[in-house]
């Protein structure tokens, strides 16, 4: 028999039969834990995060140092300005989180909700019930916020988590961790039902994804198209993608000129390492004035703009764009910019190289925001809006783990409900069939 490492010196340890074995019961703790979080009370749940969400500011001293020791480590190893930001925690920061935690904690419990009911001729009452879908394996990079707002959901939705943060992070996700497992103690939960993988080593997460059928039911991939591709080549069970956000923002000859300065700088540049960032902004040729005072608000702001020759004979601060620059996640103050033949050369352009993340049109009339939402399939459109809200948080959800790309199951933010699934719970008297 294996020997099954202390999770303190995993992290040491180069034996892979050790590790396979230390993953895989993390695994049957996980599906242990979720049998008893499945059929918690909503109470309970509610307290947990509640509690966890003190504890996170009253740790916070703790927690920031954890994070200062990932900051030098990731400086050291000449990390982008981006990752960088993605990675800071401070007081602020802190405070959003432990208000994310509290918002999750208010929502109200999806376990349970009657979604549809009905009575056929023959007299059976048919409910379909949402129910927690199990193990939820939840796969991320850079972020220590994501700890908190995967471990939450999952808590509030009645699944056991197991999270694989990146190892950048790993320190501060550490600390984050200790405080919702310690709300979980005391209201009452298993604590158990938020684990992480206690090792930077690569190899445990090619255990995760294809050795731990048994253990886990969905992963949850959230990062770089790297990281994507690989979840998707070699998890052994559904996943949830979450590709790269080339999100797109679209000026329409019809669009309120003020209004498109201060959406397009705050869809760039408020928050630039993002998935929710716009990548490429789009100018209608019919209405030339917008664009020189839209790129000259992104300059001053600075935002370099990677132009067409359209877009770079109205605007001096653009600079040449290449091919590849369309299609491109920056995730840097930096955008590609375009002319294009109103809102159907937007739609082709979006089309040819977005993502399926978050478009946005800025638009006066009616008609060409009709055809944008009608002709786009991305997981979010929206109107007169930045593509910053793209954003669990911002649709209420209190957070999220992810923007979902794909078109089966959930799609757009992964909030509690949509890591639910579903069963039916059907009830005669005396019924037969014929």
């Amino acid at each position: 028999m294996n020997q099954v490492l202390p999770s303190s010196q995993i992290e040491a340890s180069k034996d892979p039969q050790a590790l396979r074995a230390e993953m895989k019961a993390l695994g049957a703790r996980a599906r242990a834990a979720a049998r008893l979080l499945a059929e918690a009370p909503s109470e309970a749940k509610r307290k947990a995060l509640e509690i966890a969400a003190d504890l996170l500011e009253a740790r916070s001293a703790g927690i920031l140092a954890a994070n200062a020791e990932d900051m030098a480590r990731a400086e050291a190893r000449g990390l982008s300005g981006s990752m960088l930001d993605r990675l800071l925690l401070d007081e602020a920061r802190l405070k959003g989180i432990a208000k994310g935690l509290r918002e999750v904690a208010a929502t109200p419990d999806p376990v349970g909700e009657v979604i549809a009911d009905w009575t056929r001729p023959n007299g059976l009452r048919i409910r379909r019930v949402r129910t927690p879908i199990g193990v939820i394996g939840i796969i991320y990079e850079s972020r220590p916020n994501v700890t908190a707002d995967a471990g939450a959901l999952c808590v509030k939705s009645g699944n056991a988590a197991i999270l694989r943060g990146g190892s950048e992070s790993f320190a501060s996700s550490g600390a984050i961790l200790e405080v919702i497992r310690e709300g979980l103690r005391q209201a009452g939960l298993p604590e158990d039902a938020v684990q992480r993988v206690p090792t930077r080593d690569r190899a445990a997460v090619g255990i995760l994804l294809g050795e731990m059928v048994d253990y886990v039911d969905v992963i949850v991939p959230r990062g770089g198209r790297s990281l994507v591709e690989r979840v998707q080549k070699e998890a052994r069970v559904p996943v949830f993608a979450h590709l790269e956000g080339i999100c797109h923002l679209y000026v329409d000859a019809s669009a309120d000129e003020a209004m498109a300065v201060k959406v397009a700088v705050n869809a760039k540049m408020r928050r630039t390492g993002i998935c929710g960032s716009a990548e490429c902004l789009l100018f209608d040729k019919a209405a030339p004035e917008h664009v020189a005072p839209v790129v000259a608000a992104l300059a001053a702001a600075g935002c370099e703009i990677r132009g067409d020759e359209g877009v770079r004979a109205l605007a001096p601060e653009a600079v040449p764009a290449s091919p590849e620059d369309y299609g491109h996640e920056f995730l840097d103050a930096i955008i590609a910019a375009k002319m294009v033949d109103g809102v159907e050369g937007a739609i082709d352009h979006i089309r040819r190289y977005g993502s399926g993340h978050t478009e946005s049109i800025l638009a006066e009339a009616a008609a060409p925001v009709a055809r944008f939402f009608q002709g786009l399939d991305s997981a979010i459109l929206m109107h007169n809006a930045s593509t910053q809200f793209a954003d669990g948080g911002e649709f209420g959800m209190g957070a999220e783990i992810g923007i979902a790309t794909g078109k089966l199951h959930a799609r757009g933010p992964v909030g509690a409900e949509q890591l639910t699934s579903f069963k039916y719970l059907v009830t005669g008297d005396g019924a037969i069939r014929s």
